[in-house]
């Protein structure tokens, strides 16, 4: 059943994902990234990473998206009618991507990571109890560095957004 799921979750990521490039409406594109998202969500959870299913659902498909969308309306783009020329570069592109990739899982074996966090103990313990400990204890320093990144970020935009134009 498991397998099944994650032949289902897949093929809809990787459909959804092609409508996202391909179609010429930002809107619908932004909805064929909304599924997307969705089901990517739904992987982790066939993972046991409810957590980090929950996160994908929240922060891309809930903020990001949204300040996508805010993005699409404010600029008013139309679609396009023309064909582009790029079209088949991209095209000849991603199947030559895709046939390195079929080439490089051909030759290559698979091992199970062995690392401290087993099924077993993540049962014992829980999801987010595990990432939490992981996140601010060995990875306090570099996730306070992000943050300060994040607050100059946001104090440089808000400096730029309330900057008067003098004339």
């Amino acid at each position: 059943m498991a397998q099944l799921l994650f032949f289902y979750f897949g093929g809809v990521i990787v459909g959804t994902a092609t409508l996202v490039v391909t179609l010429r409406n930002p809107i619908y594109s932004a909805i064929s990234l909304l599924v997307t998202f969705f089901h990517v969500a739904g992987l982790f959870v066939l993972l046991n990473a409810e957590f980090i299913a929950a996160v994908q659902v929240l922060v891309y498909a809930g903020a990001i998206l949204v300040l996508y969308l805010f993005v699409v309306m404010l600029l008013n783009l139309k679609r396009e009618e023309r064909y582009h020329r790029q079209s088949l570069v991209g095209v000849l592109l991603g199947v030559v991507i895709l046939s390195e990739l079929a080439l490089i899982v051909s030759r290559s074996t698979f091992q199970s990571a062995i690392g401290p966090f087993t099924p077993a103990v993540l049962q014992a313990v829980g999801n987010t109890e595990a990432v939490g400990r992981a996140l601010f204890t060995t990875y306090l320093l570099p996730f306070e560095v992000a943050s300060l990144i994040l607050l100059v970020a946001m104090i440089g935009a808000i400096v730029l957004a309330k900057r008067v134009v003098r004339t």
